[in-house]
């Protein structure tokens, strides 16, 4: 299938238009989905619709399949979205106070951008948190310290470097654009970064910095110095430069929904080769590389994220197995209706 300039500039690749041949043949229209709200689904392509996503997608979404998200490509029909295509990554957290429910914060992306204020907002283990859910997202991660103009902390910095393994770590200021010319280098042109970070961190005021024009709502400072939360709903915005970015409310907590820990805490997995024992936990064991080398809240950190992890698909496993049941029920009664008929 053939690009158009609108979809071009939404990041169609080659690769899509041969997933989507077959959708095309049946006389649906590709889109990107840029906007989440209440009322449903902004989809942009060669037109734009609010659209809503079918049924069956709501009913496969209850047992493990797919509800659109911002970033996802999808094949419409009029203002029904048929189907979502399969996605490159996606950044999925658990739904708060739900026992095994997936939310998808956004799909298709390149680059997180985690963001955190240097005003008060920077938490450490949070940072972890976060470049954890980056790195099994499947996007690349990028740190971003905002409010430079604001910091008074020196050691911030040096703490976020210790903790990001490696990752790209950059003070910015959205006010005085001071380190912003450094965060384009990790926003290209036809690719999709997504700002993450919680509520006040001043995301969506880089995001008016990143456009070159005050488009989202900002809010003052509170009365402790630390920023307020304005953004109700994920957004996907084109830069000048033909970027696109990802705007998305801040996240009062940040529970894990899949994957592991090697990349977050590859100093652990590195150390933990020189243990004396192979299946050593790095709690009471003789001859622990890790307890001896990592500094003890990193350890305790690592540990009960990896409790998380364990817990969660623990979770997920039995949820599986009752949705299997269920089917089975089903389609046992299904059949008895067959049979008396």
């Amino acid at each position: 299938m053939t690009e158009g300039p609108a979809l071009a500039a939404l990041g169609w690749t080659a690769e899509l238009g041969e997933q989507f041949e077959t959708y095309a043949a049946d006389g649906l229209l590709p889109g990107r989905v840029v906007a989440e709200h209440r009322a449903g689904y902004v989809v942009r392509g060669d037109a734009e619709v609010l659209a809503r996503a079918r049924g069956r997608l709501h009913d496969d979404a209850a047992v493990g399949g797919l509800l659109p998200a911002v970033g996802d490509w999808v094949a419409r029909r009029d203002q029904t979205i048929e189907v979502v295509l399969p996605r490159r990554t996606s950044i999925s957290r658990q739904v708060a106070f739900r026992e095994s429910d997936q939310q998808v914060l956004a799909a298709n992306v390149d680059v997180v951008l985690i963001v955190a204020g240097l005003d008060g907002d920077f938490n450490v283990r949070r940072l972890e948190r976060y470049l954890t859910t980056a790195w099994n997202s499947g996007a690349s991660p990028v740190v971003v310290l905002t409010k430079l103009d604001l910091a008074t902390d020196p050691d911030l910095l040096v703490a976020a470097e210790d903790v990001a393994m490696g990752v790209p770590v950059l003070a910015v200021s959205s006010i005085t654009g001071e380190g912003v010319e450094a965060l384009g280098a990790h926003l290209r042109a036809g690719q999709t970064a997504v700002l993450l970070g919680s509520s006040g961190a001043g995301k969506s005021t880089l995001v008016n910095r990143l456009l070159g024009e005050e488009r989202l709502a900002t809010a003052g400072l509170r009365r402790d110095g630390r920023g307020r939360h304005t953004t109700r709903h994920r957004e996907l915005f084109a830069l000048p430069d033909a970027a696109l970015v990802i705007d998305t409310p801040g996240l009062r907590e940040l529970q894990l929904w899949e994957g592991d820990l090697d990349d977050a805490f590859s100093d652990i997995v590195e150390l933990a080769a020189g243990c004396r024992f192979r299946d050593c936990a790095h709690e009471s064991e003789p001859g622990c590389a890790v307890r001896e080398g990592i500094d003890p809240q990193r350890l305790r950190a690592y540990r009960k994220l990896q409790r998380e992890l364990r817990s969660i698909e623990a979770r997920a496993n039995r949820r599986l197995h009752r949705e299997q049941k269920q089917r089975w029920k089903q389609r046992a009664r299904e059949s008895r209706r067959a049979r008396r008929y």
